[in-house]
């Protein structure tokens, strides 16, 4: 699950992998305080226990700072729930 952000086609991506379905979906209601308390949305895919995240500044159609704030909290919060 601690593979680093990528850059791919204009947007940063992150694929976290989990034990099953049900901590898949923990880490997505995560991500979605997260990303509601900085009112920076990300695209979340979810397929079973893997879940990838594309972050985007939608109206820059470009990545942008608050995209590398947004990726380095989900971190902190994925690691500090592993602790």
């Amino acid at each position: 699950m601690h593979n680093e952000w990528t850059q791919n086609s204009g947007k940063l991506v992150k694929t976290f992998k989990f034990k099953d379905f049900n901590e898949a979906l923990k880490f997505i209601n995560t991500v979605g305080q997260i990303a509601e308390s900085m009112n920076h949305h990300p695209k979340i895919i979810n397929l079973y226990n893997t879940v990838t995240l594309k972050l985007w500044t939608h109206d820059q159609n470009a990545i942008s700072k608050l995209d590398f704030q947004l990726a380095e909290e989900i971190d902190r919060q994925i690691e500090g729930s592993l602790k």
